[in-house]
């Protein structure tokens, strides 16, 4: 994907799901935890910082929460 497209959209969404082709799982990436620069996305965590190539990010989604997904429904 595209750096500034991945930019954009963490602004307009506040978070995002990203798939990235070196890990088996989505990560979720935050406006307050997350920078993207042309070449590399760094994602701060409570235990270290991860650190990918924007190369390597596959896909891109809005992440969202709802009443079902918290057990209130």
């Amino acid at each position: 994907m595209d750096a500034s497209d991945l930019e954009a959209m963490l602004a307009e969404y506040g978070e995002l799901m990203v798939t990235v082709s070196e890990f088996d799982q989505p990560l979720e990436l935050h406006l307050h935890d997350t920078e993207i620069d042309e070449e590399f996305v760094r994602l701060e965590l409570t235990d270290g910082v991860l650190k990918f190539d924007v190369d390597e990010v596959t896909g891109a989604w809005q992440h969202t929460h709802s009443l079902a997904d918290l057990g209130l429904e």
